[in-house]
């Protein structure tokens, strides 16, 4: 089987990986992953899933059921992040919209890789920034927040208002690195 041949067969893969580096591009210049590709992409990921599922025979509604997990997966897996103040809407829009289109499984595995890849772009923009140590300190205070108020909203404003203050790494970023990477590790793309 030649490569482009592959290649056409993982159109999805191709199409979610575009869509995310895409997203990346705009939340890195402006700190937001828009709702008008967001939410076209998800509604599209249901669509597909449904008509692929129904001309193979397995019936369009089971398609739609997986697309639906998917969705779910990938808004259950940043949604505590976002309840804190700690992640925007548009990142969780835009893993959710990863899971229309992937399903269960490979978006719980695309978003293990991007929080590593997240975590190892936090720490080179603070090593970079030259404020390790306030970092460090705003690190632990927000943990001792999260211990000890205990209310997603009332952290949801500590944190924006404490936004202002720190370097803000646009989500969107490590989540289309780390997809992308999941991608061309499991051999999605080729």
């Amino acid at each position: 089987m030649d490569v482009l041949s592959t290649m056409a067969d993982n159109w999805v893969y191709w199409a979610v990986s575009i869509f995310a580096v895409i997203a990346a591009y705009i939340d890195g210049k402006e700190l937001r992953v828009p709702n008008k590709i967001t939410l076209p992409m998800i509604i599209a990921g249901w669509m597909w899933s449904s008509i692929y599922y129904g001309m193979n025979g397995n019936g369009w509604y089971i398609g739609l059921m997986w697309s639906l997990a998917g969705t779910g997966v990938g808004l259950a897996t940043l949604l505590p992040a976002y309840a804190v103040g700690g992640m925007g809407a548009g990142d969780v829009k835009m893993m959710a919209a990863i899971g229309a289109w992937c399903h269960c499984t490979i978006t719980f595995y695309a978003f293990c890789v991007s929080a590593v890849v997240g975590a190892i772009l936090a720490i080179i923009m603070i090593i970079s920034s030259g404020e390790g140590r306030k970092h460090y300190a705003q690190f632990f205070c927000i943990l001792q927040e999260i211990k000890t108020i205990k209310n997603p909203e009332e952290l949801a404003k500590i944190a924006t208002a404490r936004k202002t203050k720190m370097r803000l790494l646009p989500y969107g970023i490590p989540l289309a690195i780390g997809t992308v990477l999941y991608f061309a590790w499991m051999r999605l793309l080729v």
